[in-house]
């Protein structure tokens, strides 16, 4: 017995222990089946849902879908980079012809080096998606764009996005601003209850306008999150995120749902001169 668990306590435990040891040799055990005796103690049960994630936490009455563009530039011609989009992309922008609207175009100032953040709204969702790509696909301008971009870059990748409904749609603003992208990853099953905490959370952090946009991954790493922040500068942001825990119940969320994350970064990024976002 053990010294600081009176015997009364160990008794029934060490008894269910014996039982379960002298019929081991009849009982056939598989680590993985879902059903054991401990999983059904130890894991969390998650309700049956009848309807997809992306149908509870977005706002149902739109039909936004978002892409998030990552590139990493060779560092000789990131500034080559830069006057290429800011002669290329305001067009695409501008132009009623193409269902899209570029929300925000960055270069990271500390996090990945050398590399450069688009953001783009369809609305219509993925129709809209596909009518703006196919367009594209005959416009001169844009593949000679795309041509000329390949030879400068290292790596790309994109995702596709849907927006939460609790987090405002990112609309146009005037700087000079420094944005940040915070970007979770976070266990597979744990969305909803992410979204939970986030639409009571969100009210903590509007106070200085730096909540941007809020948004989960539908193609591409998947159950990945991303909150979208603008401060005036590091100091402010600084300022910002210690003054939400004066308000009661920020640490909760955090409390509970930082459990919920497997990987998280953050990116401090600039606003190039084409971007809506300043």
């Amino acid at each position: 017995g053990s010294p600081n668990i009176p015997c009364h306590v160990c008794r029934p435990w060490l008894e269910t222990l014996s039982c379960c040891i002298s019929y081991a040799p009849f009982i056939t055990v598989s680590r993985n089946r879902e059903d054991s005796w401990f999983k059904s103690v130890f894991v969390r049960k998650v309700d049956p849902r009848k309807d997809a994630h992306s149908n509870l936490l977005t706002k149902n009455e739109e039909s936004n879908l978002y892409k998030i563009q990552f590139h990493n530039v060779k560092p000789e011609c990131l500034d080559s980079y830069n006057k290429l989009c800011e002669d290329v992309l305001p067009s695409i922008h501008a132009d009623k012809y193409y269902p899209c609207e570029l929300v925000g175009t960055w270069n990271t100032w500390y996090g990945e080096q050398d590399q450069a953040v688009h953001l783009w709204r369809y609305r219509g969702g993925y129709p809209a998606l596909t009518e703006v790509m196919n367009k594209l696909r005959q416009n001169k301008e844009f593949m000679e764009y795309r041509n000329e971009r390949g030879k400068m870059l290292l790596s790309r990748r994109n995702q596709l996005l849907l927006e939460f409904s609790f987090w405002n749609e990112p609309v146009p603003r005037e700087g000079p601003n420094i944005y940040e992208l915070r970007s979770y990853q976070l266990r597979p099953g744990t969305m909803i209850e992410w979204g939970n905490y986030w639409a009571r959370a969100i009210g903590y952090r509007q106070h200085n306008r730096e909540a941007v946009g809020g948004f989960f991954s539908q193609i591409g790493n998947l159950y990945m999150v991303h909150h979208l922040w603008a401060y005036k500068d590091l100091q402010s942001r600084e300022d910002t995120r210690n003054a939400a825990w004066q308000h009661d119940g920020w640490d909760e969320v955090v409390y509970y749902t930082v459990p919920l994350i497997q990987h998280m970064d953050s990116r401090i990024m600039i606003p190039m001169k084409a971007s809506p976002l300043q």
